[in-house]
């Protein structure tokens, strides 16, 4: 019975002492990593809402990939508009120079030539791609927005007439650019479809053709003009706002991310102080228990049982 008394100091112990040990162990790695729980048993609450936030981070980081690729997509476009822009009001300029009466048909074709470099100018914007290398204004094509035909020259729109939403948080979608329908077409004088293309090649000809006819279809592409500007200069107000709106969901992502890096950091998160004076805490009872055992171990009646 004493032998048994004898093993069963040294079992209890050798477990109070390891348990403060692997205790003073877990409280030194909760300081290097500076996270509280180690397992999900350590604090069942606090670990589910602790995948809850990384689920929400998780969401976040993908709302911030899309909100990112859709704002480097408008800024493109909102580049290739500005540029549109300024084409067309150079064919206004030009156009009302040519439906003076005192300008020569030598002079209006030179016009004309002056024309169809910009409308090629313009259908390579029309044209263009993103960072990616997709169609700045051909919707959801792969390819180009329009296809020009080789013999006549005529542009037609390949491309879809609507772009994919991008969800950037809050379930809120934003549409990432325009289409080609939405910056080139319009309707002309009589209500007819019609897009800036097929009406800087009308003006051309006209001119090439010279007469009073050429004089009086450059005044009627002056008004046809205006109308294009107008649907370009709508189109910039659309994308501007879009932007600014991107840029609001954009700081709310920012203070959603510092919210659940604050909260993590109160439900898992290991106080520095709080952490280092239970430590010193434990260290002062490991190294009494083992001071404690050892001064019970050297007892006369110890000596003598073993």
């Amino acid at each position: 019975m004493i032998s048994l008394s004898t093993g069963a100091f040294y079992e209890r112990s050798a477990t109070q002492i390891g348990s403060l040990r692997s205790r003073a162990e877990s409280l030194q790695k909760q300081i290097g990593t500076g996270e509280r729980l180690e397992r999900s048993s350590d604090d069942p609450v606090a670990a589910a809402r602790l995948r809850m936030l990384d689920r929400e981070e998780r969401v976040t980081a993908v709302d911030t990939r899309n909100a990112d690729q859709a704002e480097n997509n408008m800024r493109f476009t909102d580049e290739a508009l500005g540029q549109i822009a300024t084409m067309i009001s150079r064919a206004r300029e030009l156009a009302l120079h040519a439906a003076n009466a005192t300008t020569s048909d030598e002079q209006r074709a030179s016009i004309a030539t002056e024309l169809d470099g910009l409308r090629e100018s313009l259908l390579g914007l029309a044209n263009g791609r993103n960072a990616s290398g997709h169609s700045l204004f051909g919707g959801q094509a792969v390819g180009n927005a329009y296809d020009i035909d080789p013999v006549t020259g005529a542009a037609t729109y390949v491309g879809t007439p609507t772009l994919d939403l991008v969800e950037i948080g809050e379930g809120q979608t934003i549409q990432p650019g325009m289409t080609g329908q939405e910056v080139f077409a319009f309707s002309d004088a009589g209500g007819a479809p019609t897009d800036l293309f097929a009406q800087l090649a009308s003006l051309s000809t006209a001119l090439r053709t010279g007469g009073a006819g050429a004089a009086d279809a450059a005044r009627d592409a002056l008004t046809t003009l205006d109308t294009g500007f107008d649907k370009v200069t709508t189109a910039q107000t659309v994308l501007g706002s879009r932007m600014a709106w991107l840029e609001i969901m954009s700081e709310r992502r920012v203070d959603n991310v510092e919210r659940i890096t604050e909260e993590r950091s109160v439900m898992g998160g290991a106080d520095p102080a709080v952490t280092m004076t239970r430590l010193q805490e434990m260290m002062t009872v490991l190294e009494a228990s083992q001071a404690s055992f050892v001064r019970l171990a050297n007892l006369n009646l110890f000596s003598m049982l073993r």
